[in-house]
C-alpha cells in the first residue's frame, strides 16, 4: 500500500460515528417491518445480531412478509450478501490483517458502510480506525435500534390494522428503486416486475414470485448499461469515420 500522510484521527472518528449514527438509526424500521411482517421479536434482534447486513434482512422479511417460505427468503438474503465477499477483496489489503483469526473476526464486519469508510481513508493506520469505529458504532446501534422497533411494532398489535403487513416488501423496494434514476427506466422496471410475478405466481410457492420480481431492477440496469456503451461505441465509430 502507498504511503500517504496520515490522516487525523478525530476526522476518521468524526466521519465513522457519522455514518454508524446515521444508518444505526434505521434499525428501527428493520425491527419494526421484521414484527410487521410475522418474525418475533427475538427472531428479528437475532437476524440483526448474526446476519447484520441491513439489504439481506429487508430481503428475508419481505418475502416472509408475502407469505411466502423463508428458504426462498433466505436464499435471496445470501444473494444480496455475496457482494461483501467482494468488499472484502477490495478492503483486505486496505486493513493488512495478518492472521486468518482476525480476518474471519473481519468478515462479519464488512458491509456497505465500513467498505465505503475504509476506502476513503489515505493510509492504513486511518483504514483500520474508520473500519473499526465504524463497525462497532453501527453494530450496538442497529442491534439496539432493531429491538426497539421491533418492540415498538409488538406494542401495536395486529400490524394489518395500519397496513403495516407490506411494509417488508415496501422496504425492500425502497433498497433497489433509488439505483433506478430514469422516469423510463422505472416504468419498464415496474411492468417487468408485474409480469414477472403474474407469471410466476400460479406455479411457484408463495414468496418466491417477489424475489424473482426484484430481478427486474438488475435486469433493467444491465440493459441501460450495455446499451449505452454499444451507443457510445457507435459515436466513437461514426466520428472516426
Amino acid at each position: 500500500m502507498c504511503e500517504s500522510p496520515t490522516r487525523p484521527r478525530r476526522a476518521v472518528l468524526r466521519d465513522s460515528l457519522g455514518v454508524g449514527v446515521a444508518v444505526g438509526a434505521s434499525g428501527v424500521a428493520f425491527g419494526g417491518t421484521a414484527v410487521a411482517g410475522g418474525l418475533s421479536v427475538a427472531q428479528a434482534c437475532a437476524l440483526s445480531l448474526l446476519a447484520f447486513t441491513g439489504a439481506s434482512q429487508f430481503a428475508l422479511v419481505a418475502a416472509v412478509a408475502a407469505g411466502g417460505n423463508p428458504l426462498p427468503g433466505a436464499v435471496g438474503a445470501l444473494l444480496l450478501g455475496s457482494r461483501n465477499a467482494l468488499y472484502g477483496l477490495r478492503i483486505g489489503p486496505l486493513l493488512g490483517l495478518d492472521t486468518p483469526a482476525r480476518r474471519l473476526g473481519a468478515a462479519q464486519f464488512v458491509i456497505d458502510e465500513t467498505t465505503a469508510v475504509t476506502i476513503a481513508q489515505p493510509d492504513r493506520r486511518s483504514a483500520r480506525l474508520g473500519f473499526g469505529a465504524t463497525a462497532a458504532t453501527l453494530f450496538v446501534l442497529w442491534n439496539a435500534t432493531t429491538l426497539a422497533g421491533a418492540l415498538g411494532a409488538t406494542a401495536l398489535g395486529d400490524p394489518s390494522r395500519y397496513g403495516l403487513d407490506v411494509a417488508g416488501p415496501a422496504c425492500f423496494l425502497a433498497l433497489l428503486w433509488p439505483q433506478v434514476r430514469g422516469a423510463r427506466e422505472r416504468y419498464w422496471v415496474a411492468g417487468l416486475a408485474v409480469l414477472v410475478a403474474l407469471a410466476t405466481s400460479p406455479v411457484l410457492p408463495s414468496g418466491v414470485p417477489i424475489l424473482l420480481a426484484t430481478l427486474a431492477v438488475p435486469a433493467v440496469l444491465v440493459v441501460r448499461r450495455t446499451g449505452g456503451v454499444t451507443s457510445t461505441r457507435r459515436d466513437a465509430e461514426e466520428a472516426r469515420r
